[in-house]
C-alpha cells in the first residue's frame, strides 16, 4: 500500500500537545494531541477492503501491510495523533471528550485529487480515554466495519471501513454494564472519512473562548468540504450553518428511508459533513416502533429512540448554533434556521415516504395516510423492510393472511388481517391518483426499499462464526450488504427469528466496545 503518501496537514495547521503522552488529562486550548499506537506482537488479518483501499488512492494490499493495519512499524512520515473535542451526553453537558479510542494516520489524496483520512479505532489509549484503555473488542469492530460498509451501499453519507484484525490481545468488557465483566478478543478496524471533524471540535474552542482557534477551525472546514460556499465574512459563517443544517437533516431522512437507529446521538457523535459516524449500539429496524432504542444506556427516557432522531438532530443543532455564534453574531439568523429546520425535514421526509410507498408526488392529504401507515405498523408489529418488499409483490389473487404472516412478529388474527385489507385498499385507492404508471411506480419502490439490512441477529451469528475462526458468514453477508437492492441470499432477507429476541447483541446493546 502507498502509505508513503500519507501526510498530517491538520497538526499543521493548530494547536496541539506534541508530548505525545497518553495520560488521561484535559488539553486545554489544543485541538489534539500526538500519541503512539500501542502495537501488537501477534495481530491476525480478518478482512480487507479492496475497493476502498484503491479507491482512496492506498493501492493493493500485501502482507507486509498488516503491521500498517493495526498501527506496527509506522514510517516516520506518518505522524500519528488523537483530535480534542467535547460534548453534549444525554442533553448533559460533558466537557471535554475527544478519540478514546481512535488514533489519526492522517490523510491521502487520490489521483482524482479527493482526500480522505485514516484513523484506527482500539490501537491504545489516548489523553481522551477517560479511564479507559483505547482498544476495542472483536464484537464492536465488526459491528462497526460491515455496518458502515452496509450503509454506504445503501446509499447513505457514512464513514467506511478498510480493514479489521484481530490484536492477539484479550480486552476486559462489561458488555451490559451489569457487573459481569469478560475477556474479549481484541480487534482494530480503520476507518476512513472525507473528514472525522464533529460539532463537538466546534464547542470545544467555544466553550473555552479560544475564538482564533474556532475561526481557523470553521474557516479550514470551509475551505476543505464546503468548496460551495463563495461568501465572505460574517456571511461565510452563516452558509456554513445552514449548509450543515441541510447536511444533517437529509442525513436523518436517510436513516428513516431505511430503518437505522443511532442509538447515542451525541453532540460528540454528529459528522459536521453529514455523516453516519461512532457505529456504537445501533440497529436496523426489525419490527416497526417510533419508540425502539438498541441503547440500554438510553432507558428509561429512550431520548435517542428511532421516532425521536430528527427532534435530537435539531436540538444538537441548537448547540452547534451556539458554539458557531461569536463568528455568526445574528440570534434571529440562528433562530430562523433552527426554526426552518423542521419544515425542511419533514417535507423531505414526508417526500422520501411518497418513494417508498411509489408515489409519484407528495398530496394534501398524504399526511394522513402516512398516520395510518404508522399505526398499522406498530399495532401489527410489522417488519419495516419486509413490509415495503410484501407492498411490491402484493397481488389481489393470493391469500392476504399467506401474503403476510411472514412479515408480523404477532400473529395476525382476523381483526388485524381486517384492518391491514382495509389499508391495502386505502393504498391501491392513492396509487390511482398517480400520473405515472404502476411500472414506473415499482420501479421507484426497488430503488428505494432495500431489500437486505444488516440486522444485529445476523451480525450476532457472525461475530460468534469469526470467535471460532469461521469466515464463510462475514463474506456472504459482505456480499449481501453490497447489494442491498436485491436478494441474494433469501435466508438474510427474513424476519428476526424468535430465538434471538432476548438475545444481547440481537435487540439491544449497551455502549460498551
Amino acid at each position: 500500500m502507498n502509505i508513503e503518501n500519507i501526510q498530517q496537514p491538520f497538526i499543521k495547521k493548530f494547536p496541539g500537545d506534541f508530548s505525545g503522552n497518553t495520560m488521561q488529562r484535559n488539553t486545554p486550548k489544543v485541538l489534539f494531541s500526538t500519541v503512539s499506537p500501542a502495537g501488537f506482537d501477534l495481530p491476525t488479518l480478518i478482512a480487507f477492503n479492496e475497493k476502498l483501499s484503491e479507491e482512496i488512492g492506498l493501492g493493493k494490499y500485501e502482507e507486509k501491510d498488516l503491521d500498517f493495519l493495526v498501527g506496527n512499524k509506522l514510517p516516520v512520515n506518518i505522524k500519528t495523533y488523537s483530535t480534542a473535542y467535547a460534548g453534549h451526553q444525554f442533553g448533559n453537558w460533558a466537557g471535554q471528550l475527544g478519540d478514546g479510542r481512535a488514533i489519526l494516520a492522517g490523510e491521502i489524496t487520490n489521483n482524482l485529487g479527493q482526500k480522505n483520512e485514516i484513523q484506527w479505532k482500539g490501537a491504545g489509549a489516548t489523553p481522551y480515554s477517560r479511564h479507559a484503555d483505547g482498544r476495542a473488542v472483536l464484537r464492536s469492530s465488526v459491528r462497526e466495519y460491515l455496518m458502515s460498509e452496509a450503509m454506504h451501499h445503501l446509499g447513505i453519507p457514512t464513514t467506511r471501513a478498510l480493514s479489521l484484525a484481530f490484536t492477539g490481545e484479550e480486552v476486559v468488557r462489561d458488555i451490559m454494564y451489569n457487573g459481569n465483566p469478560q475477556n474479549e478478543k481484541g480487534a482494530v478496524v480503520i476507518r476512513t472519512a472525507e473528514s472525522f471533524l464533529r460539532f463537538g471540535h466546534f464547542e470545544l474552542m467555544s466553550a473555552q473562548r479560544e475564538y482564533t482557534t474556532l475561526k481557523e477551525l470553521t474557516d479550514f472546514t470551509i475551505e476543505n468540504y464546503f468548496k460551495e460556499i463563495q461568501s465572505e465574512g460574517q456571511q461565510k459563517y452563516k452558509d456554513f450553518f445552514e449548509n450543515v443544517c441541510r447536511k444533517t437533516a437529509d442525513l436523518m431522512v436517510e436513516w428513516y428511508r431505511v430503518g437505522f437507529v443511532h442509538g447515542v446521538m451525541n453532540t460528540d457523535n454528529m459528522s459536521i459533513l453529514g455523516l453516519t459516524i461512532d457505529y456504537g449500539p445501533y440497529s436496523m429496524m426489525d419490527e416497526y416502533s417510533l419508540n425502539f432504542t438498541p441503547n440500554t444506556t438510553d432507558l428509561p427516557g429512550r431520548r435517542y429512540a428511532f421516532g425521536k432522531q430528527a427532534q435530537v438532530s435539531q436540538w444538537n443543532l441548537w448547540q452547534l448554533a451556539n458554539a458557531l455564534h461569536p463568528l455568526i453574531k445574528d440570534e434571529k439568523f440562528l433562530e430562523d434556521i433552527l426554526n426552518d429546520y423542521g419544515s425542511y425535514f419533514w417535507e423531505s421526509h414526508d417526500r422520501m415516504l411518497c418513494r417508498k410507498f411509489g408515489f409519484d408526488q407528495l398530496l394534501t392529504n398524504d399526511e394522513k395516510f402516512f398516520t395510518n401507515w404508522q399505526s398499522l405498523m406498530q399495532d401489527l408489529q410489522l417488519d419495516y423492510t419486509l413490509f415495503f418488499d410484501e407492498l411490491e409483490k402484493y397481488d389481489d389473487q393470493k391469500d392476504l393472511r399467506l401474503q403476510f404472516e411472514n412479515v408480523s412478529y404477532t400473529f395476525l388474527n382476523d381483526e388485524k388481517i381486517s384492518r391491514l385489507d382495509s389499508f391495502i385498499k386505502e393504498y391501491k385507492s392513492r396509487l390511482e391518483k398517480n400520473i405515472i404508471s404502476r411500472e414506473k411506480s415499482l420501479e421507484i419502490m426497488h430503488k428505494t426499499n432495500p431489500k437486505f439490512v444488516l440486522r444485529n441477529y445476523l451480525l450476532y451469528q457472525c461475530i460468534e462464526e469469526i470467535s471460532d475462526g469461521k469466515t464463510d458468514m462475514l463474506h456472504k453477508l459482505t456480499h449481501a450488504l453490497e447489494n442491498p437492492y436485491h436478494t441474494i441470499y433469501p435466508e438474510f432477507s427474513a424476519k428476526r427469528p424468535s430465538g434471538y429476541d432476548d438475545v444481547s447483541g440481537c435487540s439491544m446493546l449497551s455502549c460498551s466496545s
